[in-house]
């Protein structure tokens, strides 16, 4: 039987250890501070933040924590990013190194302006 998946991004992060909690709480706010109108919420299950349509989504594993800012986010912060491991959508921040809080805020900004300009086109 799977465990159950979590409701909320608390209980998501309760599920870990001291230290990964600390990180995933730290870049929970750095997330929160740059989309302060942002929703939470669990979204495959894993902690999401949306603004007219998802924002990003982070995650902890065995040995990094996966940052998924979508495509474009990763596109636009390329040349930042291109110290760690990425994918089309997922930037891998090793664990025991430094989460690079400025970079993601930055990235949610971007990705906030790029959210709020799509749904003014929609409108």
């Amino acid at each position: 039987m799977k465990p159950e998946a979590p409701k909320s991004i608390d209980e998501y992060i309760a599920g870990f250890p001291q230290d990964i909690r600390e990180t995933l709480e730290t870049i929970r706010e750095t997330i929160r501070s740059a989309a302060p109108d942002a929703e939470e919420k669990i979204s495959y299950q894993m902690p999401t933040f949306t603004l007219k349509g998802n924002l990003v989504h982070f995650a902890a594993y065995n040995t990094h924590i996966g940052f998924y800012p979508t495509p474009s986010g990763i596109e636009q912060f390329r040349k930042e990013l291109s110290v760690y491991d990425c994918a089309k959508g997922t930037v891998r921040f090793p664990l025991g190194k430094p989460v690079p809080l400025e970079l993601i805020s930055r990235i949610v900004k971007f990705r906030v302006e790029e959210n709020l300009a799509k749904a003014v086109v929609k409108e």
